[in-house]
């Protein structure tokens, strides 16, 4: 696994401070060096409890995007060059103080001349080039270690890299922030529980974002929510209703709500920021998705197993049975709860420890979704201590089942059925015509991928190079000695200096090649 791996490559340090640091804070603070890149890298990472230590994933959460701003003058320069105007022409009041900064943009507060509030969002100058700097040095470093730490080698370290770059690039495009917004906006425009902030599309551009600022309770501040006169529980219940309604009905998710980026209005209302990371989910994956809820609910191992086999992009090669032994298990662990206490994101807890042992590879998103699914249980049970996400999913689940069975769904999927077996059976003669024909030619070729080789080239090459040593050591112990019966000049004490020379070279490599073999134990 990555985080056994690691140990061998995060050296303690000598300073005292460093070696009473965990090894798992020291990667954070490795990463939070190294900058932007890298700290967005470790916030990503942390959604992915299949490939880190759970202790690494509570340890990145710690990533803040709470960095130095840059300069007042860096940001004006931004906004005048992005939007083509000065400031004091596009706003009739601009805080040069930013409000927040992270490591890829910071916020200003400004007013519009016609009065209104927004919140600026300027990205930090060439910060592009330095990502980009950035991902090549990563691609660098991952396939290095992929090369040469053995442990490491079940990861697809370079994937999760090339995954990263598409995420990254996404997110310092605004331009796409700002497209998340208005498709939100268009999914809830007449949803009177969720506010989603105005775009104000003249004043936005591929770095710079101006949107609506909104004036509201920071979801964590409880106190100050019941002092306002508004409901916890009634706002738990309603975040838990919006953020699977994003999931389950439109496919389209905030993939970050944590309580930094959520804001109670007047009324119980939910207002969500931030929409650089989102989550999509295809018809498909979203209804084996429910699916899989619903063997949960029913307690039916091998549903469970079968819609989870449909989603994974590696299912041919897991031993099936064992699975739903082990998900089995995992329902008698959680079979004494009643309904009511189920607690739904545990479950999916235990089912990403299903994936590691059984190297199943969920599509990234699935990630993205447990993530967004385990903030909104923890903020709920915050909220409201008899939160229960649970209720909020059966409705969803009996949906799901009743358009499942549904007469006229079922005779739509079989005229698919039938249509695409007409076609099959119309080609089938055609194509296989054609391939006795390409094999009468020679033209077909199989590729064979052997596995599990790697160590036993890596050992042969060792070998070849240790031979190729010792002949061109032998070479030179005998050139060197005909040198010295041929006593060619010049001489030392009657032997040839060159001869000398030849003996000591050969001796050092001599003693090099052997004090080598002894090091990898192997005589």
């Amino acid at each position: 696994s990555f985080y056994s791996g690691s140990k061998k490559i995060f050296a303690p340090s000598a300073n005292h401070e460093e070696e009473t640091r965990t090894l798992w804070e020291r990667i954070r603070l490795v990463l939070e060096e190294l900058g932007p890149t890298f700290t967005k890298f470790g916030q990503i990472m942390a959604n992915r409890p299949d490939l880190v230590s759970p202790d690494l994933v509570l340890e990145l959460e710690k990533l803040q995007d709470s960095v130095k701003p840059f300069s007042k003058e860096e940001a004006r320069i931004s906004i005048e060059t992005q939007l083509g105007a000065r400031v004091e022409d596009l706003f009739l009041e601009f805080n040069p103080t930013p409000i927040a900064a992270a490591s890829i943009a910071q916020i200003h507060k400004a007013t519009l001349k016609d009065g209104r509030e927004v919140a600026v969002k300027v990205q930090r100058p060439n910060i592009k080039r330095v990502i980009d700097v950035d991902l090549e040095i990563m691609l660098h470093l991952a396939s290095l270690i992929q090369k040469f730490a053995t442990e490491l080698s079940v990861l697809d370290l370079t994937g999760i890299v090339k995954e990263f770059k598409r995420a990254i690039i996404k997110e310092v495009d605004f331009e796409n922030e700002a497209m998340n917004m208005v498709r939100f906006a268009e999914m809830f425009h007449d949803e009177p529980a969720i506010r989603i902030p105005k775009h104000y599309k003249e004043l936005s551009t591929a770095t710079i974002i101006t949107m609506e600022f909104i004036h509201g309770i920071k979801i964590s501040n409880i106190k100050e929510i019941e002092d306002s006169g508004l409901c916890p529980i009634t706002i738990a219940s309603r975040g838990a209703d919006l953020a699977l309604q994003q999931i389950f009905d439109f496919g389209f998710f905030h993939a970050d709500p944590h309580p930094g980026n959520l804001l109670i209005l007047p009324d119980n209302v939910i207002c969500y920021l931030d929409y650089g990371m989102v989550g999509t989910l295809t018809a498909t994956t979203k209804e084996h998705l429910i699916l899989v809820t619903v063997g949960i609910v029913s307690r039916d191992p091998k549903k469970i197993v079968r819609d989870l086999m449909r989603l994974a992009q590696n299912k041919y090669s897991v031993n099936v049975t064992e699975l739903e032994e082990r998900v089995g298990d995992l329902l008698h662990k959680h079979a004494y709860k009643s309904l009511e206490h189920l607690n739904m994101v545990a479950i999916l807890n235990d089912l990403v420890s299903l994936f590691i042992d059984y190297d199943l590879k969920m599509p990234s998103d699935f990630y993205l979704l447990l993530r967004a699914l385990l903030i909104s249980q923890a903020t709920g049970m915050k909220l409201d201590p008899d939160f229960d996400m649970v209720s909020h999913l059966e409705p969803y689940a009996h949906k799901i089942v009743k358009e499942r069975m549904n007469p006229f769904k079922l005779a739509k999927e079989l005229g698919l059925s039938m249509v695409e077996l007409g076609h099959l059976l119309r080609d089938l003669p055609g194509e296989t015509r054609d391939i006795i024909e390409q094999i009468k030619r020679g033209k077909i070729k199989v590729d064979i991928e052997h596995k599990g080789l790697e160590p036993a080239l890596r050992t042969h090459e060792q070998i070849s190079n240790r031979i190729a040593f010792a002949i061109v050591l032998a070479s030179m112990i005998i050139g060197s000695s005909l040198i010295v019966l041929s006593k060619i000049p010049p001489l030392w004490q009657g032997v040839p200096i060159i001869g000398i020379v030849g003996f000591l070279g050969a001796g050092m490599l001599g003693f090099w090649l052997l004090i080598s073999i002894l090091h990898h134990g192997k005589m």
